[in-house]
């Protein structure tokens, strides 16, 4: 079972995956390849679908899963199956899962500095600042070197982005100053030199991803609220917020890094500026409703 575990890893790196989501794409394979071994007692190529199937509906109910982490699941399982065992996959044996969409959170602007301005540690400060001025995903604020913040241009230097390219993002002169008192508070010794978020027992990698997802949990519940905030939850807001300020879809585009319009669409919804734009039609009768 290792051998295809390490097929299917090999594959994923000949496509250019990075290592990290390389792990997250093995989850439900390596559990699949042990399910087919410790509970059913069969190979990989002698699967039939509806053992398939029945791994599915297993995984689902061992681990709670959601209908959008099953098509995860499913994806990499046509992945193993066409480009590590060679079979043809059959979207009518296993077919994606319907699920409900939903709006992300929005914190409103006062809860987002309410946030913010709290955080005593200025390490996670000048982080989660950061990530919220230039609306950056946690891999590209976790992977920033300190060569990559250009003050005096103005900009950050993204480099290969979600979109695999790379981009510049608007560098925030309150965010740079965040910056420079983080780093002057830090012994010279100790102060980043190559990343600009380093791990603190490992200086020469960047800060670990599970750390500012945890952070962010539990500034929460120093604040007595209850859980909320995401990592995304500053990427989302930095867009919305722009969106609602007047920023065209064009520029927001760039801003986010996004390939295609689409992805930026979503900040339309989102804002309440689009439900203010205009009123109700119902706001517009005459006459009294009310005493």
């Amino acid at each position: 079972m290792d051998d295809h575990l390490n097929s299917f890893r090999e594959m994923l790196s000949l496509r250019g995956l990075t290592d990290h989501t390389i792990v997250s794409y093995s989850t439900y394979i390596s559990a699949y390849l042990q399910y087919l071994s410790d509970v059913i007692h069969t190979s990989p190529e002698d699967v039939s679908w509806q053992e398939m199937r029945n791994f599915i509906f297993w995984i689902q109910k061992e681990r709670s899963l959601s209908d959008r982490t099953i098509n995860c699941c499913i994806s990499q399982l046509r992945f193993f199956t066409i480009f590590v065992l060679h079979k043809q996959w059959d979207p009518y044996q296993i077919p994606f899962r319907r699920f409900d969409s939903y709006i992300p959170f929005i914190p409103t602007r006062e809860e987002m500095q309410t946030f913010l301005f709290s955080i005593s540690d200025l390490k996670f400060k000048a982080l989660l600042c950061l990530m919220f001025s230039a609306g950056l995903r946690i891999g590209e604020v976790r992977h920033l070197k300190c060569s990559d913040i250009e003050h005096s241009r103005n900009r950050i230097h993204i480099r290969a982005s979600k979109s695999r390219s790379d981009r510049y993002a608007q560098l925030s002169e309150n965010a740079w100053q965040l910056i420079l008192q983080y780093w002057y508070s830090l012994p010279p010794e100790k102060r980043p030199k190559d990343w600009l978020f380093p791990q603190k027992r490992n200086p020469s990698k960047p800060i670990d991803h599970q750390s500012v997802p945890d952070f962010i949990r539990s500034h929460e519940r120093e604040l007595g609220w209850e859980h909320r905030f995401t990592c995304h939850t500053f990427r989302h807001a930095f867009a919305t917020y722009h969106y609602e300020d007047g920023t065209d879809l064009l520029t927001l585009k760039n801003l986010m890094g996004h390939r295609s319009i689409s992805s930026t669409l979503i900040y339309v919804h989102l804002s309440a500026r689009t439900l203010s734009a205009s009123p109700s039609p119902f706001d517009k009768m005459g006459g009294t409703f009310h005493e």
